[in-house]
């Protein structure tokens, strides 16, 4: 299965000169824990909730920090073709747990999270079982 069909193709993003109350005010209403950042509509950030909280922590006055002050520069990314099983190898070697999805051109087309590959991998077990319980009566449940 190629990544570009686990990943979600609805990616939250924004320019680096976002503040992090833009950001902040994005997850909530988007319902997610990171926006992408982007120039050209190719990656060139992410902003995590995680960053946003470590950025309360070290600065006194947050009202003029933006994305491009905060955000994870150069973001590891995915190629939209590639094999679902490269997912999780890049997550563990880039040590994140999120990746932008790109296509040949490195334009942003989706996003593919640890979560996603999780619940595929949850997904394929299950169907693993069926063919196991049909197969071998004395497995069933």
């Amino acid at each position: 299965m190629p990544v570009g069909d686990l990943a979600t193709d609805d990616v939250v993003t924004a320019e680096p000169s976002t503040t992090i109350k833009e950001i902040a005010q994005m997850f909530s209403s988007e319902g997610t824990g990171s926006v992408v950042i982007v120039e050209d509509d190719e990656p060139r950030g992410i902003v995590t909730d995680r960053e946003i909280a470590l950025s309360i922590a070290e600065h006194d006055d947050i009202s003029e920090i933006t994305a491009e002050d905060i955000m994870t520069e150069n973001p590891e990314t995915i190629n939209q073709n590639e094999e679902g099983f490269a997912v999780a190898k890049k997550l563990g070697e880039a040590k994140v747990r999120r990746l932008p999805v790109v296509d040949d051109d490195g334009k942003l087309v989706g996003i593919v999270t640890l979560d996603d590959l999780v619940a595929t991998v949850g997904e394929e077990m299950t169907n693993i079982a069926d063919v196991i319980e049909a197969q071998s009566p004395g497995y069933s449940a």
